[in-house]
């Protein structure tokens, strides 16, 4: 396994990380594994090097963080073990129960440290950007939760550039903690963010985690045109339908595959190790339903693609509807 530094920040943390949105409840989604299928993946994951996992409170309802929480304390030291989760999605029927105010923040970390089984969080992130909260108030609330010891290090997920650049501002001018990693959505069928957000990251020193790294299967070649459902997570993913699918998708998709036939390895590996080649990429999440989905994204990390083959995956890429920032 090779570790990077998360940002600019001094914490190490393995070049890939374990998204553990798949282990929770079917019947929050009806392609969640639940805990006894799950476990063995963390566990796997854990015997490979990897030391980051991240997960969310809304996963769930937060069975996924108790999944993690206690796969943890089975499996490894914590000290060992790079925890991230976050913070923003209804986790309840009040009006309070979600978004970025102080007292949801605060209501959602203690949350968040009991199903986790911890009493620190290494990496707290806000899940989403809260229009009905200033910007201050949240930052000044994630500073004391870092400032109490709760969290470590905050990060955030999909927002405008334009938004996170006023965010690191802010906590720059008050001397809060500042955000040390963005988790946004990026891979060879989707590259809007490469426009604002990750240039933006690249100057401050911003950890990329990039999730949907294989756009929800689809970069696997698995997906044949006019079939859009080739799994249980596609008959239920219509924000997928509304954001892929379009010709232009394909013809990378083909590209992938050939170009995976050509070096002998799965397209999964090829998509994979295209995100691991640019600038900026710290960690994908990757999810695993299957064992040799883990096995396959730990073995992307030693496919290696020259300045020609990247160039012939990238140069039919078509702009695509931002989604996922509000």
């Amino acid at each position: 396994m090779q570790y990077v530094s998360l940002g600019n920040s001094g914490l190490k943390v393995s070049r890939l990380c374990l998204g553990v949105m798949t282990y929770g409840s079917p019947e929050w989604r009806p392609w969640i594994l639940t805990e006894e299928q799950g476990r063995p993946f963390i566990k796997h994951a854990l015997e490979k090097g990897i030391n980051f996992f991240d997960t969310a409170d809304m996963y769930s309802l937060g069975k996924s963080e108790e999944i993690l929480g206690r796969a943890i304390k089975d499996f490894a030291g914590r000290d060992q073990v790079i925890v991230a989760t976050k913070v923003f999605f209804r986790m309840g029927p009040g009006p309070n129960d979600q978004g970025l105010s102080r007292k949801h923040i605060i209501d959602a970390i203690d949350a968040s440290l009991k199903r986790l089984g911890t009493d620190y969080i290494d990496l707290y992130q806000i899940h989403r950007w809260d229009y009905h909260t200033p910007i201050e108030e949240t930052l000044d609330a994630l500073d004391d939760l870092v400032r109490a010891g709760k969290v470590r290090y905050i990060g955030a997920s999909s927002m405008f550039a334009y938004q996170f650049a006023k965010a690191l501002h802010i906590s720059e001018m008050n001397g809060w903690a500042r955000f040390v990693s963005m988790q946004n959505h990026y891979n060879l069928v989707y590259r809007e963010e490469e426009r604002e957000m990750t240039p933006l990251c690249k100057e401050e020193g911003i950890a990329i985690l990039t999730w949907s790294p294989l756009a929800r299967g689809f970069l696997t070649g698995s997906r044949k045109r006019g079939t859009q459902d080739a799994t249980p997570r596609d008959q239920s993913d219509q924000y997928a339908k509304e954001l892929y699918y379009q010709e232009s998708d394909y013809q990378i998709v083909d590209r992938v595959v050939e170009l995976a036939k050509k070096k002998g390895v799965k397209p999964a590996q090829v998509a994979l190790a295209w995100l691991l080649h640019q600038d900026g990429v710290t960690a994908p999440i990757i999810g695993a339903s299957k064992m040799e989905h883990l096995d396959d994204a730990i073995g992307a990390l030693e496919v290696k693609l020259d300045g020609d083959e990247r160039k012939f995956l990238e140069e039919l890429y078509a702009p695509h509807r931002v989604l996922e920032h509000s």
